[in-house]
């Protein structure tokens, strides 16, 4: 089995202008986000064996807070093809993912990180599905799991919606 935890980056800062898309930063709220869903990786058991994330910086960024709450840090690999890319670039990425990982990490931008969710998904609890296919909020966490021995195995409508949480549903929780 293999499973793959899509992150989209934690929100992002739109104050300086001129600034080019993949240099922009995280704004408060995405710091604060941010490392809400690495404890929450954390706390359930959800540790990749590796994290590749977009060469942007707040995904970066996003990854640089996450990473601190598992006692062993992950190997990250930056990659450029995962920015701005649409879904099936994306899965070309996951299905290069070498055989040793078993849980893969993807941290990277909507609309493809949605659209990768969706194209995968076949089952899973319905109203996660439904929320995931209406709106991917920044700093939301899909965990798809896939009946496969390798990566190159992953095919559309094959992946369980394991679960999908967003950084509001945490917090609702601890209120």
């Amino acid at each position: 089995m293999r499973r793959l935890l899509l992150l989209r980056h934690a929100k992002s800062d739109w104050a300086v202008g001129g600034q080019r898309d993949i240099d922009r930063v995280l704004a408060e709220r995405g710091r604060t986000a941010a490392p809400v869903m690495g404890h929450y990786l954390a706390r359930h058991a959800l540790r990749p064996d590796k994290i590749v994330v977009s060469s942007a910086r707040r995904a970066r960024e996003t990854c640089d807070l996450i990473v601190p709450a598992f006692d062993r840090p992950p190997p990250v690999a930056v990659e450029a093809r995962v920015y701005e890319a649409p879904a099936k670039a994306l899965l070309e990425v996951v299905r290069e993912t070498p055989p040793e990982v078993h849980t893969l990490l993807m941290i990277g931008h909507n609309p493809g990180i949605q659209e990768l969710a969706s194209l995968l998904m076949a089952t899973g609890d319905i109203h996660a599905r439904q929320s995931l296919l209406e709106k991917f909020p920044t700093a939301a966490l899909a965990v798809l799991d896939f009946p496969v021995d390798h990566w190159s195995e992953v095919q559309p409508h094959t992946g369980r919606l394991d679960r999908f949480i967003t950084p509001r549903a945490l917090s609702a929780e601890t209120e």
